[in-house]
């Protein structure tokens, strides 16, 4: 049997496609000028591992009002990624990065997280989010979203 070079050369085109465009959108939060999640499709799931009041699998709406939008309401400033490394695998985008903030009570809201996306047609359909849920509790628990 031979292999298919073709096969393999469209594999890795998109993969880098599709880490480029993670990267772009990562850029355009980082600079402020992008919502990093109008990378999901409308339909997309999002599973948030881990316990706490957050833990769980949202569709994109239920996620920003649910989760982001709470968190958002958190902090003073918004969270400022910083990029460790982006990597493919067939459809899967994986993003390790270190997420910066101020909190409304002042403290530092530090953490790091690993996303991972499965990409379809340029948008994420598919994402599930590791990162240190104590740390993210703790923010939840110490700060209301409320003035």
């Amino acid at each position: 049997m031979q292999s298919n070079p073709v096969g393999v050369q469209d594999t890795e085109r998109i993969e880098q496609r599709n880490k480029e465009i993670v990267r772009q959108y990562f850029d355009r939060w980082r600079n402020g000028t992008g919502n990093f999640f109008d990378l999901l499709a409308p339909e997309a799931t999002w599973t948030i591992t881990g316990t706490g009041a957050t833990a769980g699998t949202y569709r994109k709406q239920a996620l920003l009002d649910q989760v982001i939008n709470p968190t958002s309401a958190r902090l003073s400033t918004p969270i400022v990624p910083t990029v460790r490394g982006i990597w493919a695998d067939g459809d899967m985008v994986i993003a390790l990065w270190d997420g910066a903030a101020t909190a409304k009570d002042g403290k530092p809201y530090r953490n790091t997280y690993t996303w991972y996306f499965r990409m379809q047609d340029g948008k994420a359909i598919e994402a599930i989010a590791f990162l240190d849920m104590q740390e993210f509790n703790s923010l939840w628990t110490r700060v209301s979203p409320k003035n």
